[in-house]
């Protein structure tokens, strides 16, 4: 059977009442084989391609990145609308065709599937403020809240570190001063716009503008991204006229930034839940998610939006942002410190922990006419992409995945988790200061009341306060709680406001057995295993 069962029933019955569409779709070919095809590694990659595959011990010479047979893709050409990007790593061809032509095209005996395309993306932006403000504070917080001082008095800026940008556009990128510094030193390696198929970059939606800000830029002298002295790959893969053709973009762009040598892939395009449901954002149902854990295969680290769904009825994460592989990034506020009323909430569909981590979700960003302010899961990837260059600045010899697990771990929760903030927002002292301690002093007292099944939490009121995140503004403080249960899976969490009380009783009567319950307060956590 060279098709999946469900579409070449219904193509069976189109046939039976000869009323086939002669609409076009857009589908994935897979192919059989890569039989006789050459392919020169040291030709093709770029070197800092090859030294990422060297570092992580994978093949420099794997049949993914060879090419497609083209007599085989020259055959599927004469039988439908239009070809497409041929994806080397699945060995597949992407196609328009009517239910007719592909019915003709599963009869070769070299196809081995075929699955309609069913994505499309938006860009994980909430909101702009177009007022051109001079709001110095959150151009301050969005760096102090990741401690990011520390990097930059260490001279710690992602030099040397290769970042790829996926985005609907980047107008003015060419000529806006936030990017001087990149320009001056010849930065911008490579760019591509996929659905032009054209190098010029520099239009469209200014949605790349404002993320590239929020990794790298400086704006009056003001840092508003940490990755000062990266180097970038430009992508444009977005366009809304043509909805179904950006999963495509997507994987061609994966492939050309890892041809190209990047070490992260920063992607700020979620899932717009058209023909998907929330039980199939699993890591596996969308290719654009197998992209994403292929591109994390081949030694790259993916950063993605966790997308912007938290208010509306879908709520969940969005794809590719579900792949395990993918450091999922959530958003906070960053006026009171939890999660933004927009950002998604996780877990996975079959129950794996999202978001990673967070960062704010608001944020001062480029814009066409100088600087604004912006929201959206959006930013608070760029965000976390610069900090991840800074670390791997650091860690050259450490794979992606090392940098991945080491990035969750400065969290400023952890070990806490939640659904909602992740691991908390990455914390550079976890990297710069030898002496950084998790577990502090105790900030609260536990009585066990083991006949009401209550945990009574007495804050200590001699605890001192931890430092402001950054001036002038009033840190709220907070008490987080989840409770674990066997399998690893969270079924209930909170965050309480302690500004208001001193003590707290926390129910676990429906607790399972064999439950772990986290109590954490101003970096000092408290564990309680139920036993029921």
């Amino acid at each position: 059977m060279k098709i999946k069962t469900p579409i070449f029933i219904l193509l069976l019955l189109a046939i039976s009442f000869n009323s086939f569409s002669q609409n076009t779709n857009k589908y994935w070919v897979f192919l059989s084989d890569k039989n006789g095809t050459v392919f020169n590694p040291l030709e093709y990659f770029d070197a800092k391609a090859i030294e990422r595959r060297i570092l992580a011990n994978i093949p420099i010479d794997h049949i993914s990145d060879y090419p497609l047979r083209e007599d085989y893709t020259q055959k599927i050409d004469q039988l439908v609308e239009k070809s497409g990007y041929g994806s080397r790593w699945f060995n597949a061809i992407s196609v328009d065709a009517t239910e007719q032509q592909i019915l003709e095209v599963s009869k070769l005996d070299f196809v081995t599937d075929i699955q309609m395309q069913n994505i499309s993306f938006h860009l994980c932006n909430f909101e702009e403020d177009h007022s051109n403000t001079s709001d110095d504070w959150l151009a301050e917080a969005q760096i102090a809240m990741m401690q990011g001082e520390l990097f930059q008095k260490n001279d710690i800026t992602g030099k040397s570190i290769r970042i790829a940008i996926f985005d609907g556009g980047f107008p003015k990128v060419d000529t806006h001063k936030a990017f001087e510094h990149v320009r001056e030193n010849n930065r911008i390696i490579k760019t591509w716009d996929f659905p032009k198929k054209r190098e010029n970059v520099y239009s469209n939606h200014s949605h790349g503008l404002m993320v590239m800000s929020n990794i790298c830029g400086i704006y009056n002298n003001k840092t508003i991204g940490l990755a000062t002295e990266s180097e970038f790959l430009l992508a444009r893969t977005e366009v809304n006229s043509e909805p179904f053709a950006e999963e495509e973009w997507w994987l061609a762009a994966a492939e050309w930034a890892d041809k190209n040598g990047a070490h992260i892939i920063n992607s700020s395009l979620g899932y717009t839940y058209h023909r998907y449901f929330p039980e199939q954002m699993d890591g596996q149902t969308s290719l654009v998610a197998r992209a994403a854990t292929m591109a994390a295969k081949k030694g790259m680290l993916v950063v993605n939006a966790m997308g912007n769904d938290g208010t509306n009825s879908w709520k969940a994460i969005g794809t590719p942002a579900d792949a395990d592989s993918v450091l999922s990034v959530g958003g906070i506020s960053p006026e009171n410190f939890h999660k933004i009323n927009f950002s998604s909430f996780g877990p996975t569909a079959d129950g794996r922990r999202k978001p990673n981590v967070i960062n704010s979700g608001t944020a001062k960003v480029a814009s066409k006419n100088g600087i604004t302010t912006a929201s959206g899961t959006s930013f608070a990837t760029p965000l976390t992409t610069g900090f991840v260059a800074c670390v791997w600045q650091m860690f050259p010899e450490k794979t992606n995945m090392e940098i991945f697990e080491m990035i969750e771990k400065s969290g400023s929760l952890y070990p806490y988790y939640d659904y909602a903030h992740g691991f908390g927002v990455p914390q550079a002292s976890y990297f710069t200061e030898s002496n950084v301690q998790k577990n502090r002093e105790p900030s609260f007292e536990i009585k066990i009341d083991e006949n009401n099944k209550v945990l009574n939490v007495q804050l200590s009121k001699t605890y001192s306060n931890i430092d402001e995140s950054f001036v002038n503004k009033k840190t709220e403080y907070y008490l987080y709680y989840h409770i674990e249960n066997e399998d690893g899976k969270l079924s209930k969490y909170e965050l309480i406001d302690v500004t208001r009380n001193d003590s707290f009783e926390i129910d676990f009567k429906d607790a399972k057995n064999k439950s772990t319950i986290r109590v954490l307060y101003k970096g000092y956590i408290y564990e309680y295993n139920v036993k029921q």
